[in-house]
């Protein structure tokens, strides 16, 4: 779990030209909120914004006017066509606090020999884990799997601290049979003597 430090700026402007106003000075608008706290306003720099954010669930260390708050990214909204930021929205959290939120599942290991398809019917998995330790993502093996063969929510091994916030059968990954395809040839040959 990786902390970044950024210094943020509150902001007492609004709106859609504020925020072009924003972003042209390489800066981003964002919103901090929680804990029943009012929503603060905030700018942080563009450039360390996007470089935090190619963490999953970076936990921010804020030093909002001389003020340190921790926070997590709760929505991140992009510009469809450069990928720029435009807005974040931060929730407030503290150590040793709870937070659900969701991890990557990654595979690993290669199945039993023959036409085997992977499903990932779950990319993410939600878990409860402390703020400060919010695993990046999880590892699942699928090595000697056959058709067939599943791998529950319940079956992941998850990081110390870290719970499932799912249903524990929940499928994440199955196994499924390659479908051979019948040659077009063969098949408009058996149509015509039939």
């Amino acid at each position: 779990m990786s902390e970044i430090k950024l210094a943020a700026e509150t902001r007492t402007e609004f709106g859609k030209g504020a925020a072009r106003r924003i972003r042209r000075e390489a800066k981003v608008p964002a919103v901090v909120y929680g804990h029943g706290t009012e929503p603060v306003h905030i700018t942080l720099p563009g450039h360390a914004l996007q470089l935090a954010l190619r963490t999953p669930n970076v936990l921010l260390t804020l030093d909002i006017e001389g003020k340190t708050e921790l926070a997590i990214p709760k929505a991140v909204q992009r510009d469809a066509i450069k990928g720029s930021l435009d807005h974040v929205d931060l929730i407030l959290v503290k150590r040793g606090e709870k937070v659900t939120v969701e991890v990557f599942v990654h595979t690993e290991g290669e199945l039993a020999p023959g036409s085997f398809l992977v499903e990932n019917v779950l990319n993410t998995l939600t878990v409860e884990a402390e703020a400060t330790h919010i695993p990046e993502s999880v590892t699942v093996s699928i090595a000697g799997l056959e058709a067939g063969a599943s791998i529950h929510a319940k079956d992941i091994k998850l990081p110390k601290g870290t719970t499932l916030a799912i249903d524990e059968d929940a499928v994440v990954i199955q196994v499924l049979s390659a479908q051979a395809e019948e040659p077009a040839a063969e098949s408009e040959t058996a149509a015509a003597e039939a």
